[in-house]
């Protein structure tokens, strides 16, 4: 059964926390004791249950003083699993956004069918888009407070495909919904007849989301295995999780930064021998020759190298108090790679609401920006737009070890 990991966004009081809950209440993903606590905390002069508090314990803990950057649902049908990446949506949070947007591969967007699309509307959407998200649900809420409107819901659809032309998505689903009375949530309203697509939850199950495996094979290693015991002597290997493509025993690889080339003797999974391995899948890789070879290295099929740079260009966005720093060294950390590089200028700042490019001579907390940077050592990248998975990496302050920037590398 295949994983979709989804993120929803929406403005405030769009009914995201309601939406979430009509998802795992009519998916049955409610444990039991939790839907009794639900029963007990609703009003008694009512029968319906208020979905949103699913996921208001949230809410409650940030009241606290509590930070919370995105927290992960789970739930699943007979169809697929789910894991859902709810983030706060607030433009001071755009840094949470990110985070949970990285590793989506869909983002649900909330529109309340009254306000129709807003500023921050346009700021969901081309953040999904810029974090390399190629589907969007187009969740038109509280449809039912319109009289449940064809007109209305007609009216967001065209706008928003307007909106599309500037975006990334190749696919995009229009539904019309009410999160608090479950229409075409999980079941088909009879109040949308002039609707003829599937319910939110039906295109969840059968949305077809492209495959890391399909990409240029990618692997680098985690951990370096040489058992020092008498049964063992023979052993060596390298640990770590195919990020694209797929390595099969008797494959040429190149190794990097090195240079050298040599074979896949064997692959091992969970201590059994296989024959091949796709993307998202810990091995332990075996090679013909006896290399020199550390963490971070990375080991490509021969053919398909990335090319190394020392020179890069990427988009960032600031997760820290403490403003980037022109012509400052930091630590840009590259999965199990580490090198030292330098901020040589910030290209030119996003203004994620107008859609505009900006000068900017500073970059503070949730900006986003394109920079550029230098390093010492040849990094082998890939385009985050092409391969997410080798196309991101983050940037750490050396004085005090805080994880400061999100970096997707441009081409």
């Amino acid at each position: 059964m295949n994983i979709l990991k989804f993120i929803t966004a929406g403005n405030v009081d769009d009914g995201k926390s309601t939406l979430i809950g009509r998802l795992l209440y009519d998916s049955d993903s409610i444990h039991t004791d939790q839907l009794g606590i639900l029963k007990n905390q609703q009003d008694k002069s009512e029968n319906n249950i208020d979905l949103s508090l699913i996921t208001d314990g949230l809410r409650a803990e940030r009241a606290q003083g509590i930070t919370i950057d995105v927290a992960y649902k789970y739930f699943s049908t007979v169809n697929r699993k789910f894991i859902i990446a709810d983030a706060p949506g607030h433009e001071q949070y755009t840094r949470n956004m990110i985070t949970g947007a990285s590793t989506s591969d869909l983002i649900i967007i909330l529109i309340d069918a009254r306000k129709g699309i807003t500023a921050q509307t346009k700021r969901h959407a081309s953040i999904g888009s810029l974090m390399g998200i190629k589907k969007a649900v187009i969740a038109v809420n509280k449809i039912d407070l319109t009289g449940f409107s064809e007109s209305i819901f007609n009216e967001i659809r065209n706008q928003f495909e307007e909106m599309r032309r500037e975006l990334f998505y190749d696919e995009v689903f229009y539904i019309p919904v009410s999160a608090l009375q479950g229409d075409n949530v999980v079941q088909n309203s009879v109040n949308t007849s002039w609707y003829k697509g599937q319910t939110l939850i039906k295109t969840l199950e059968t949305v077809e989301i492209g495959s890391p495996s399909e990409n240029p094979s990618r692997f680098q290693v985690q951990w370096i295995i040489r058992p020092k015991t008498e049964e063992y002597h023979d052993y060596r290997g390298f640990a770590g999780q195919v990020q694209s493509g797929k390595y099969t025993t008797g494959d040429t690889v190149k190794i990097l930064p090195s240079g050298f080339e040599t074979v896949i003797e064997k692959l091992e999974k969970n201590q059994q021998e296989i024959r091949s391995a796709g993307a998202g899948e810990n091995v332990v890789l075996h090679l013909r020759d006896a290399i020199d070879i550390s963490r971070g290295d990375s080991i490509v099929m021969s053919g398909q190298e990335p090319s190394g740079k020392n020179e890069l260009k990427a988009w960032i966005c600031w997760l820290d108090s403490t403003p980037l720093q022109q012509h400052k060294t930091y630590t840009l950390q590259h999965r199990f790679r580490n090198v030292r590089v330098r901020v040589t200028a910030i290209d030119r700042g996003w203004n994620v609401n107008d859609w505009k490019f900006q000068d900017v001579s500073e970059i503070g907390m949730n900006d986003i920006a394109q920079i550029s940077l230098k390093s010492g050592d040849l990094l082998f990248t890939d385009a985050f737009r092409h391969n997410p998975g080798t196309g991101c990496a983050i940037l750490i302050d050396d004085t005090n070890y805080n994880t400061v920037g999100a970096l997707m590398f441009l081409e």
